[in-house]
């Protein structure tokens, strides 16, 4: 009788162990992203996300266990993306997805996730198709939408008096909706405006000299720009030289953002009305206590809008898990629906709609100050006033 208690005991204790040590493991994340291919704008998400790892599991972790990020690269290619979500599920343990900044990749990541069944929480890809015309139930998106972004440019441009306009964006998923909506939304607010020409380089390609060529020919009143990275330095740059922009009104999407304004240094636009992050101009708030935060960790760097997405991303999963009480799929999918998560940028909410997020945008002009580019004149401004209707949505969104 004496042994059997003894061994009761012992296994008692290793039961205790085993799940104490069950209880500590981390819940895996799944990260997929461009981290060669777009390093500018990767590497500042992936510090955000290790900032807002180390203060959640420095409180504690989640559920009681540590939270965990997988990170993988995708080379920016939608095939190696697909096989590695299918590796991060299936091998390695995550319980869902997150990541990309490519919108064709990320398209291809939520096919997968809706016809797998797996969570994915989009986080930078802007292509409005993510969440409408290929929404599912199991893909979310963080990143306020190229449509509302468009329509905050559009409405600034209706003010004045251009009529002749010139677009020119990269000729893949997220340029063509970005044009798109930009066009819907100013032909709404002021019918008598005219395309006159539309420049479709491809990415990362750019023919800054010949791009810049075509649309001085056409003589437009106002350019509306979606370039990014190195495609955007060559055509401001090219732009700058041939005096394209003089007299000329100019919309930017993406241009205020510091990792694509930045490296343009003294050569940055001057006057163009852009959406980005000037976070050199918080004084206060959530918003510079983690511009604070940011540099405390990285003092060698200053923060991205890359920094903060990658921060808002961890703080929504954080928050979905949290909400959700397990780990589990089904319990996941619905703390998503309707999430609140405080963030930065205030309070968002993911929205049972269509399962975007209510992150707003800065909207600014640029100028040249100290040698570099920054946002003057700048607000934040709330997407929902600029997303279609709720009916609107629902037709363009798949049945469920």
């Amino acid at each position: 009788m004496k042994h059997l208690k003894t061994l009761v005991a012992a296994a008692t204790a290793l039961l205790t162990v085993a799940g104490s040590a069950h209880a500590a493991d981390p819940i895996k994340i799944g990260e997929i992203n461009h981290y060669k291919r777009l390093a500018a704008f990767a590497e500042p998400y992936k510090k955000g996300i290790e900032l807002a790892l180390g203060e959640i599991n420095g409180a504690g972790g989640v559920l009681g266990r540590p939270l965990e990020f997988i990170f993988r690269d995708d080379n920016g290619k939608p095939g190696d993306a697909v096989k590695i979500a299918e590796e991060l599920m299936t091998r390695d343990g995550a319980v869902m997805l997150t990541g990309t900044i490519l919108s064709n990749v990320g398209l291809a990541i939520s096919s997968l996730a809706g016809e797998k069944g797996y969570i994915y929480l989009a986080a930078e890809p802007l292509a409005d198709a993510i969440v409408w015309e290929s929404g599912n139930a199991y893909t979310f998106r963080l990143r306020t939408s190229t449509y509302v972004q468009a329509a905050m440019l559009a409405e600034e441009a209706a003010k004045t008096d251009a009529i002749r306009y010139a677009t020119i964006a990269p000729n893949y998923a997220y340029g063509t909706a970005a044009v798109a909506a930009f066009k819907e939304n100013l032909k709404k607010l002021k019918p008598e405006v005219e395309f006159v020409t539309e420049q479709w380089p491809a990415l990362f390609k750019i023919d800054a000299g010949a791009e810049v060529q075509a649309i001085e020919a056409a003589k437009p009143d106002a350019i509306y720009n979606v370039t990014f990275g190195t495609d955007l330095q060559k055509f401001v740059r090219e732009g700058n030289t041939r005096g394209l922009f003089d007299g000329r009104k100019v919309y930017g999407l993406l241009t205020g953002e510091p990792e694509y304004l930045d490296p343009l240094g003294d050569e940055a636009p001057e006057g163009w009305f852009v959406t980005g992050y000037p976070w050199y101009g918080f004084t206060e708030g959530p918003s510079k206590a983690f511009v604070d935060a940011y540099i405390a960790a990285y003092p060698d760097e200053t923060p991205k809008i890359g920094s903060l997405v990658g921060y808002m991303t961890v703080q929504s999963i954080a928050a979905a898990l949290e909400k959700a009480g397990s780990t589990d799929t089904k319990a996941l999918l619905a703390a998503f629906k309707d999430l609140k998560v405080d963030t930065p940028m205030g309070e968002i909410t993911y929205r049972g709609l269509d399962h975007q997020s209510t992150m707003g945008a800065y909207v600014g002009t640029t100028a040249v100050k100290d040698g570099k580019g920054v946002m003057v004149d700048w607000e934040y401004k709330n997407p929902v006033p600029y997303m279609p209707s709720d009916e609107e949505i629902k037709k363009m969104r798949p049945a469920e």
